[in-house]
């Protein structure tokens, strides 16, 4: 039997990610899919070391099919380059939900639960070695907790062969001002320690 998840097996690992994201673009699990201007998958680099999850698409990302492309985007962009060196096309970015939730509120549990699937298998395809969470809702679906952000941030946690490293959400950081963004930055050079290759860990 042949395992759907391996890299090296049938398809390429881009068309691989090519054929998920088809099946996400039509998908009609939960009611989000109603509102959606489009499915916001995920963009980046499929065999890149690092991960970044979010919550899910805003208005702006819902127009433009991409994640973190508004203000939230441009913090993360500016933190991604300062503190770690590099931009967007050398990580892969993804959401826990791929739709718009109505009026930008929080997602709920069973649309959480219909596109869980989707970042797993994108999770399971990419093999990222570092995964950075952003916020609560990316940070306890993969951790399986209830612990919110600030008590887990600060810290490493396994996640099967990668590291994931939580981290504030750049929306809570723009509300919250510089004391979130230095400790986002904190979380940021954390999780360049742990990539590949990196010098001083």
């Amino acid at each position: 039997m042949v395992d759907h998840y391996d890299r090296s097996v049938v398809a390429s690992l881009p068309e691989q990610l090519a054929e998920l994201e088809a099946a996400a673009s039509v998908c009609v699990r939960c009611p989000l899919s109603e509102g959606r201007t489009q499915v916001v998958f995920g963009v980046g680099r499929p065999d890149a070391d690092l991960l970044f999850v979010g919550e899910g698409p805003g208005r702006e990302e819902d127009l433009a099919g991409e994640p973190f492309v508004g203000r939230s985007g441009k913090l993360l962009d500016r933190l991604m380059a300062e503190e770690i060196g590099i931009d967007r096309s050398q990580c892969y970015i993804a959401n826990v939900v791929k739709c718009r939730p109505p009026d930008n509120r929080d997602p709920r549990p069973e649309e959480i639960a219909s596109c869980r699937p989707y970042l797993d298998r994108q999770i399971a395809l990419l093999q990222p070695s570092v995964i950075i969470t952003l916020g609560n809702f990316a940070t306890r679906l993969l951790l399986e907790t209830g612990d919110g952000i600030k008590k887990l941030r600060g810290h490493v946690y396994p996640y099967g062969s990668a590291q994931l490293v939580p981290t504030y959400h750049p929306a809570a950081a723009l509300r919250s001002g510089a004391p979130v963004v230095a400790e986002m930055r904190a979380d940021f050079v954390r999780a360049k320690r742990l990539l590949p290759g990196a010098v001083g860990r």
